[in-house]
């Protein structure tokens, strides 16, 4: 008794828009993670060709932050609820 239920191309077409937006913004936020981390944790001049110690905490943290932050917007934002 199992039945065979296979979306239609309007849903296929949605699934794929919605793949498509996921996509955009998944990428659109490591773009502005990278750019951020980069221009708080890098010295305009390079001393070096390797990151050093304090660069290396400092994009860590810098990433940690940003991803903490990012999944409390997140998290209220689906909740709708006001921040607090």
């Amino acid at each position: 008794m199992s039945a065979n239920i296979t979306p239609s191309a309007f849903e296929k077409e949605q699934i794929i828009g919605m793949m498509e937006k996921e996509m955009e913004y998944r990428v659109d936020m490591f773009n502005k993670l990278t750019h951020t981390c980069f221009n708080k944790c890098i010295e305009s001049k390079y001393k070096e060709s390797e990151l050093n110690m304090g660069e290396n905490s400092c994009i860590d943290r810098c990433v940690s932050k940003y991803w903490q932050v990012t999944n409390l917007v997140g998290q209220l934002l689906g909740n709708n609820r006001p921040p607090m």
